[in-house]
């Protein structure tokens, strides 16, 4: 069995990347900006659960990058898109180039991998993807707007793909995550983390194992299964 999970180096990425090892899963495994990182846990992971690992550094915004990563694969069985930025701030003090950045590695990347992922497993006539989305691409979240829009943007490409790849046994999911404790919440101040935490139910964030556990479910659902958004966020929204 092979797995590729995009944005692996860390945080939720690296967590899915351990949840298919224990299953059994090959893994091609990539990251942008933090590749000795993406070795460490590559290399580690290899070591625990005896599979191959093959940590790639790839932009997955770039064209020419995810069709190089593609074409290296036989076959493929699980496709994760994890890769994603954020931005925070005013809509009105937003560069374009932020924006199209944001856009790029959030939305263009899903675009880019299920592309070429289809094109594997249709001829397979068997294959999941799961998309890592977010609880603001369902209801948008202040200062958070291009992030929001591009979540918005995964959310609709995984129903209508869903929808295309269906006949073909295929199926196409998404988990939008709520706060989980990543590296990317750091940018809150203790005390506006205590803040969100208070609006949570559950009264915690959550942990980046908990969202490799439900990818490892999904990787096991029926074939009836397919088109959902699905919300892991403690009850938050």
């Amino acid at each position: 069995m092979i797995a590729c999970v995009t944005g692996a180096s860390r945080g939720i990425g690296a967590a899915i990347a351990e949840g298919l090892a224990s299953e059994g899963y090959d893994l091609y495994l990539t990251c942008d900006r933090t590749y000795d990182e993406l070795c460490a846990v590559a290399e580690r992971i290899s070591s625990i659960y005896n599979v191959r690992t093959v940590p790639v550094r790839a932009d997955m915004s770039d064209e020419g990058d995810v069709c190089s990563l593609f074409s290296d694969m036989k076959s493929l069985d699980v496709l994760v898109n994890n890769a994603g930025i954020a931005c925070f701030g005013l809509l009105q003090d937003m560069e374009y180039s932020e924006w199209r950045r944001v856009m790029g590695v959030n939305l263009d990347s899903v675009f880019l991998t299920s592309r070429e992922a289809a094109r594997i497993m249709v001829r397979q006539h068997s294959g999941c993807i799961v998309n890592i989305s977010s609880i603001w691409g369902v209801t948008g979240a202040s200062m958070e707007t291009a992030y929001s829009a591009s979540k918005g943007g995964v959310n609709a490409l995984t129903k209508a793909l869903a929808k295309e790849l269906a006949p073909c046994g295929i199926r196409v999911n998404a988990l939008a995550c709520g706060v989980i404790d990543t590296d990317m919440n750091k940018i809150f101040s203790r005390e506006e983390i205590i803040s969100i935490i208070e609006e949570i139910p559950a009264d915690r964030m959550g942990k980046p194992s908990e969202i490799a556990d439900i990818v490892v479910m999904l990787t096991k659902a029926p074939d009836y299964m397919t088109g959902q958004i699905i919300t892991v966020d403690g009850g938050y929204i």
